[in-house]
């Protein structure tokens, strides 16, 4: 067996030797990975002699950006790299083949549905009390999902109200739940200092809103507010998943 080893071993270095005699012998160029706008790409190439392969990096640019298909998206506003990135990712679609809608308000259907992706698409196996989500909407599984691993307990106990538009409070809790779902530390170890309208924060809210702010998963609205109970738009989630997902 180390007899083999050893010929083997000179086998390789002879081949090595030759293929330096010779020269590279490249295969064409692959892309292996294409450029965006905020990502940097790569290709690659073999040589056909001595099997050593080379990487090249293709610098991030806007040829292959994920929004440009969205009519909608101003690739100039905050909000560009945070819809690239549910985009690429398939954590987000459009509401339509040409339009992303990132200025309309995200509804609770959506926030689950984001959820769901992120966890998988696992099989669902508990009912819900939930009235008003009918099966065979692009929802119904996600909710089901979300009530059996307690990141939603619904508005009511029979309602989920999933096209009402959610509140920031709303979706910094179901990110939280969901963070602890996964097994994430979620411990925080300060308080909402600085912040002038606290008190407008829910109770079940508390705890997931000074989370997110201690891990800068959302920041305020400027005046010292952090507003729990305005709506998201659907752009404001799309960077908020983007900060989370990049923080693990």
């Amino acid at each position: 067996l180390r007899r083999q080893r050893q010929m083997c071993i000179r086998d390789r270095t002879l081949g090595n030797r030759l293929a330096l005699a010779k020269g590279h012998t490249w295969s064409d160029w692959t892309v292996t990975r294409e450029p965006e706008c905020f990502q940097d790409g790569e290709r690659t190439r073999t040589c056909t002699v001595c099997g050593e392969t080379e990487r090249e990096v293709l610098p991030a640019n806007e040829d292959h950006c994920p929004s440009r298909v969205f009519a909608d998206v101003d690739t100039s506003r905050w909000y560009h790299e945070g819809v690239d990135y549910v985009v690429r990712e398939k954590l987000m679609n459009g509401v339509s083949e040409t339009l992303f809608h990132p200025n309309h308000n995200l509804t609770r259907g959506e926030l689950v549905t984001v959820l769901y992706r992120m966890a998988g698409t696992p099989a669902v196996e508990a009912s819900t009390p939930f009235t008003d989500v009918a099966e065979g909407r692009f929802y119904s599984d996600a909710v089901a999902w979300a009530y059996e691993n307690e990141i939603t307990e619904g508005v009511t106990d029979t309602l989920f109200a999933p096209n009402t538009d959610v509140t920031r409070e709303q979706l910094v809790t179901f990110l939280y739940r969901y963070a602890k779902l996964q097994g994430e530390d979620v411990t925080v170890t300060g308080e909402l200092k600085g912040y002038t309208d606290t008190d407008k924060l829910g109770d079940f809210a508390m705890e997931a809103m000074t989370w997110a702010v201690e891990n800068e998963i959302i920041n305020g609205m400027g005046g010292g507010k952090l507003a729990p109970k305005d709506t998201a738009t659907r752009a404001q989630f799309a960077t908020v998943l983007m900060r989370f997902l990049d923080k693990n």
